[in-house]
């Protein structure tokens, strides 16, 4: 099982870094969201996926009798969901609103600030 979880990690990663990389806005959107999914579950497969009871101790019992399931993973996946929706949401709109005033969706087309002749500027120092 952690294979197919290492190797799903490794394609959601792939996956999002080439979206990532290309030139329209919603693919790099898209690609985001897809790698945040990847290092959500590669934070949850290095918390170990097993089947073991909740970390709750009783009160006669000053450490637990048996193994235990490790909530750090699970409450920092939680907040990371949380997160990334609200970033995905804010650059939705982001984008949106940059598609209505300038539209486009290439980001080479997408060069408002920069006059048109003026040169370039150097590719090296």
């Amino acid at each position: 099982m952690d294979y197919v979880l290492a190797a799903l990690v490794g394609l959601f990663i792939a996956m999002g870094v080439y979206l990532l990389l290309s030139r329209s806005v919603i693919r790099m959107l898209i690609g985001m969201t897809i790698l945040g999914n990847g290092v959500n579950l590669l934070i949850f497969t290095a918390g170990r996926v097993t089947r073991e009871v909740a970390p709750i101790i009783p009160s006669a019992l000053e450490q637990p009798s048996g193994p235990i399931a490790n909530p750090l993973p699970q409450a920092l996946i939680l907040t990371a969901i949380v997160i990334g929706f609200s970033m995905f949401a804010f650059l939705l709109v982001l984008a949106f609103r940059a598609y209505q005033s300038l539209d486009a969706d290439n980001t080479d087309t997408m060069r408002l600030a920069e006059p048109e002749q003026t040169p370039n500027p150097p590719l090296s120092y």
